[in-house]
């Protein structure tokens, strides 16, 4: 493994803490945006009874609120640190998966809750980029940046397998919603108590 290889440079890089905290945070972040893209007219239908095209209309208005709040995001850590934005993103993804796991009526508890997770979802993954330029070293920016948005690609490929999975024992999804919950309840743990205090130093 020659010192200036590529691979090198990614074993490295995958030493650092910074990587796989911002891994993870990506993970739900993005990948739980990627997701609901791919999964959420799956369950509008067996939820809610849509049709295939209403469905398919809601998830676009979903994916397109994240791509709008993914540069809000940005914007709101140049006014406040990063960190506070994805930890407050987190927490707010918390509420709004707890709403949707409990499968109230579409309008307007459910819209509230699946627009309300796009939101947080796009701003955070706008927040988790600002975070990199914090923690990461200055020669390693790039590489920490593909690993973690390799990170943010994964974690958009396990939900709907779960949710599948959830769906075919439980005959519904509230477990699935329950998890996501607890996912972003742990990154916002992790944001507050460990990336905000390295991200200061």
């Amino acid at each position: 493994m020659p010192p200036g290889s590529a691979f090198h440079r990614t074993v490295e890089t995958l030493r650092l803490a910074a990587t796989w905290e911002l891994s993870v945070l990506y993970a739900l972040t993005f990948g739980g945006f990627v997701a609901f893209s791919v999964y959420l007219p799956t369950y509008l239908k067996s939820a809610y009874d849509l049709s295939a095209s209403d469905a398919s209309m809601r998830t676009a208005g979903f994916v397109v609120l994240a791509v709008v709040a993914r540069p809000i995001g940005g914007w709101l850590c140049d006014r406040v640190h990063p960190a506070n934005v994805l930890g407050t993103a987190c927490s707010l993804a918390v509420a709004f998966a707890a709403l949707a796991a409990f499968e109230l009526p579409l309008v307007p508890f459910g819209t509230i809750a699946f627009l309300g997770l796009a939101a947080v979802l796009g701003a955070g993954a706008g927040a988790v980029f600002a975070l990199v330029a914090k923690l990461a070293p200055p020669d390693e920016v790039g590489a920490v940046t593909g690993l973690v948005g390799a990170a943010g690609g994964l974690g958009g490929f396990f939900p709907p397998l779960v949710m599948g999975a959830i769906y075919g024992t439980a005959g519904d999804y509230t477990w699935g919603l329950v998890l996501l919950a607890l996912a972003a309840l742990g990154c916002a743990a992790l944001t507050f108590a460990v990336v905000r205090r390295e991200a200061a130093q």
